[in-house]
């Protein structure tokens, strides 16, 4: 195992194995001023995520009315994919608009995500599913008008990745604790 000097990081060991065996892994967490910050952008990332969720699902107004909010008829994927037709990859999306499989992974993706977010747990697994959906957002808007490559998506999921990598979920959050249930040691993909 390797081993980080600086005042910015310390180990800590996962119990995935009993301690000094081969099979426990050292994860690394950031410390100091550095971790609130994580923790905070970490708290601001799942709110984005967690309230894009409740504005579908209810129409509060802000990005969606309540018309056309889920819990009235309304479909969460429709009006940002129907938008994309004349895209590159604008075929695929629009196929894909509007149909009840596409929202309900959706719409579970946005609520699981933003949940993960917020409580500090599953961090691997928010980066991971959080990051795929964020690059097929990016991919259903290309061409992108006001930078060649780059826009918000993915800045998000640069975000994401740090997140996980900095193990946020410790600071402000219930990453520890989640980390030693008897689930997580069994599954750790759910780190």
């Amino acid at each position: 195992m390797a081993i980080i000097e600086g005042r910015t990081q310390r180990n800590h060991r996962l119990y995935d194995a009993a301690p000094g065996t081969a099979g426990a892994t050292t994860v690394q967490t950031t410390q100091g001023p550095a971790r609130f910050a994580w923790a905070a952008a970490r708290i601001a990332l799942g709110w984005v995520f967690l309230w894009a969720f409740l504005d579908k699902m209810f129409g509060f107004g802000f990005a969606t009315p309540a018309a056309k909010a889920w819990i009235n008829g309304g479909s969460p994927t429709t009006g940002f994919l129907k938008g994309t037709a004349d895209n590159t990859l604008g075929g695929l999306f629009n196929a894909l608009a509007g149909q009840a499989w596409v929202d309900w992974l959706f719409m579970t993706g946005l609520a699981g995500i933003g949940t993960a977010l917020i409580l500090g747990i599953g961090m691997r697994i928010a980066a991971t599913t959080g990051t795929l959906l964020l690059l097929m957002m990016w991919a259903a808007a290309l061409p992108l008008t006001t930078n060649p490559f780059m826009d918000d998506h993915i800045v998000y999921a640069i975000v994401l990745i740090g997140l996980a990598l900095a193990n946020a979920g410790n600071t402000l959050g219930l990453g520890t604790i989640w980390t030693n249930t008897t689930l997580v040691r069994r599954l750790p993909i759910l780190k």
